[in-house]
């Protein structure tokens, strides 16, 4: 592995153990021989979990891995994944169950039960319907987190759509190349969201990415913002129709119709070290299978009792498997909130988890150690007590943050399960069990039950006690991803290629064990940033910066941040004819990175520099790029073409003009 940084040192020293109390340990739905059972017999384990939904026709075979790395789960299979998060819930006597308590950023709220969850998803099914939506089409939903969104989705999945969400806050560049990747027929949308107590245009952007999309259709449009949004909001008749005009007046009847378990559910795409983004492919019977038997286990869920809340948004993979399949799946009783935590005051996640009694948290590190920035006399206002289960996701938690989150928002005695996973495996696949592992601040621990890593050397050789490496899934999972949508190629170069001869999937991580066997994940080998919990490509921020008039060459790399894990600083490259790198320009580099990618990929620093380090092949040296950024000894330049750039590079920041 390459030098670690200050921030993994204290890691090495972690022996703080909070194992469970008897109590919770008495009644937690995970019990510790299920490590056992799964060993013993995994495929009959899936089988077992499997047998938690409800199927129209039972497979003939657990798994058929003859095709690797393309998975088939429970094949000849046949089930309906909305039905599974809907219906039989109605049919077991809990209509009247809360299934979301939605709270909207400007304090309106809606809660909705499992019988008006069924009637909404089912009049959605019919409106898609009537708009020629079939089994197959694929439906793109660039929505914030209002109740549509999860309504759209269920309704793709009640009639074999696909569905394919972009995150609210990407840019019209970002929606329109995974428009035209997936080839989505229809639309979805809303007028405006609200952010920070302002009404901010969705459509306007939409219209903007779709100007010639040739595949799209229709585009429905969620009224949310309404009169409070500024200027007049782009419409096409022809095109264009508003959801409450087109879905209200539909049947409340919808019968769903039984999918294979191996029927496309979703394409979720997720950045590349490559510019494109990769439409990661998921389909039904497993994943649901998976995701329901994490939601469950991991959070210790009490379906009736417990009120959840996953703090993510629906454009991100936890969205799709912890708020709206998993969750659902188990009768789940859900807090959905629109806004940031911070509006219109700090305490605002505190006041829901107080109003509703919120018992399972499930939230990113970032945001965890925003709320550390903020100060604990905010969440001790609240009363929190209703809290039993902590999670976290999105990237590594650092100890420090781990243990605030335990004795300030969890009364020093809530579990904290720390998960890894990711977009492509589609549900949890390390974490700690609650009532059955002793948890260790900063590590995701163990592997689930069915599941099986490694953290391996170079060779695909596992590592030691105390040893790092690369993380690997060296067995095929239910949640698995079934290929990059129209690139077969890609899917195997990414994943497969790197331990070809041993048959490993490749995470792009890097992990360490520590003494006693734990997993530590060390963050991406390759250049992908992770800023607040989201993914981002190096080369997608570079070519953003690239795209202006006055930049020549940029390179791009993650800084450590103490609130978003990962900062993103930019060296640039002006061209000739630019000779301004004043503050302005500075300022609207930042802007133009903003407009084409979202304002999440905005670079915190931009350092203007003459040359950039590249070896003999031309590849950028992006590690000594980090050194610099993070104000460390630049490492070995014996690889430079030209060796002298890094002082260059050193002694125009010295100068101090570069900063934002």
């Amino acid at each position: 592995m390459t030098e670690q940084s200050p921030a993994l040192d204290n890691l090495l020293t972690e022996s703080r153990t909070f194992p469970p109390s008897d109590d919770f340990a008495a009644q937690a739905n995970a019990k510790a021989e299920m490590y056992a059972e799964a060993d013993a017999d995994r495929e009959a384990f899936w089988a077992k979990q499997a047998e938690r939904l409800t199927w129209d026709t039972k497979w003939t075979t657990v798994l058929d891995w003859t095709n690797a790395p393309f998975a088939k789960w429970f094949v000849g299979g046949k089930l309906n994944v909305a039905y599974n998060c809907v219906d039989r819930h109605v049919e077991s006597g809990h209509g009247d169950q809360v299934a979301i308590h939605w709270v909207g950023e400007p304090g309106d709220t809606r809660d909705i039960t499992y019988a008006e969850l069924k009637t909404e998803v089912s009049k959605a099914a019919n409106a898609l319907a009537s708009l020629g939506v079939t089994a197959g089409d694929v439906v793109a939903i660039q929505l914030q987190m209002v109740p549509e969104a999860i309504f759209a989705m269920l309704a793709c999945a009640r009639i074999g759509a696909l569905h394919n969400v972009v995150f609210g806050g990407f840019s019209p560049t970002a929606l329109r190349a995974r428009v035209d990747d997936a080839a989505a027929k229809v639309v979805i949308t809303s007028d405006g969201q609200f952010r920070r107590g302002k009404a901010a245009p969705m459509k306007a952007n939409v219209d903007e990415a779709l100007e010639g999309a040739e595949t799209v259709e229709k585009v429905i449009v969620v009224k949310r913002t309404g009169d409070k949004l500024e200027g007049e909001m782009p419409w096409t008749d022809s095109r264009d129709v508003w959801w409450h005009e087109l879905v209200d007046g539909q049947s409340e009847e919808h019968t769903p119709e039984a999918f294979d378990s191996e029927h496309p559910l979703f394409i979720l795409y997720t950045s590349g070290t490559t510019g494109k983004p990769k439409g990661i492919l998921h389909t039904s019977g497993g994943y649901l299978t998976q995701t329901a038997y994490t939601h469950h286990n991991v959070f210790d869920h009490k379906a009736g009792e417990d009120v959840y809340w996953c703090t993510a948004d629906i454009g991100w993979i936890t969205g799709h498997s912890y708020i709206v399949y998993g969750p659902l799946a188990n009768r789940v009783t859900q807090v959905v909130y629109e806004g940031t935590p911070n509006t219109p005051h700090e305490g605002r996640h505190w006041e829901i988890v107080q109003k509703y009694k919120v018992s399972l948290y499930y939230t990113a590190p970032t945001l965890i150690r925003t709320f550390m920035k903020w100060g604990a006399e905010i969440p001790e206002k609240y009363d929190l007590s209703s809290l039993r289960v902590l999670g976290s996701v999105g990237e590594p938690i650092n100890p420090e943050a781990w243990i605030w989150y335990r004795e300030n928002i969890g009364a020093g005695t809530a579990p904290v399960v720390d998960t890894w996973w990711q977009t492509e495996t589609g549900a949890i696949m390390i974490s700690p069990l609650p009532g059955v592992t002793s948890a260790k601040p900063g590590s995701a621990q163990k592997a689930l039950p069915g599941i099986s890593a490694k953290v391996v050397d170079d060779q695909g050789a596992e590592v030691g006690p105390g040893g790092g490496g690369y993380l690997v899934l060296d067995k095929p999972w239910p949640s698995m991803l079934r290929g990059v949508w129209g690139d077969e190629e890609r899917f195997r170069d990414t994943y497969w290629s790197r331990f070809k001869d041993q048959g490993f999937y490749f995470a792009g991580d890097g992990a360490k064990y520590d003494n006693d066997g734990d997993v530590w994940l060390l963050g991406r080998v390759d250049d992908v940033m992770n800023v607040s919990g989201h993914r981002i490509s190096t080369t997608e921020v570079e070519s953003a910066l690239v795209s202006h008039p006055t930049v020549a060459e940029a390179a791009v790399v993650g800084a450590t941040d103490p609130t978003t894990g990962q900062g993103i600083v930019a060296f640039v490259i002006l061209r000739g004819n630019a000779v301004d790198g004043g503050e302005e320009a500075i300022q609207a580099l930042r802007n133009h990175v903003a407009k084409e990618i979202g304002p999440i990929a905005k670079p915190r620093q931009i350092m203007v520099v003459p040359e950039l380090p590249k070896t003999r092949s031309g590849k950028i040296m992006r590690r000594l790029l980090r050194d610099v950024a993070e104000n460390r000894q630049v490492g070995d330049v014996t690889t430079l073409a030209d060796s002298s750039v890094m002082d260059l590079i050193s002694s125009g920041l010295k100068s101090g003009k570069s900063e934002e």
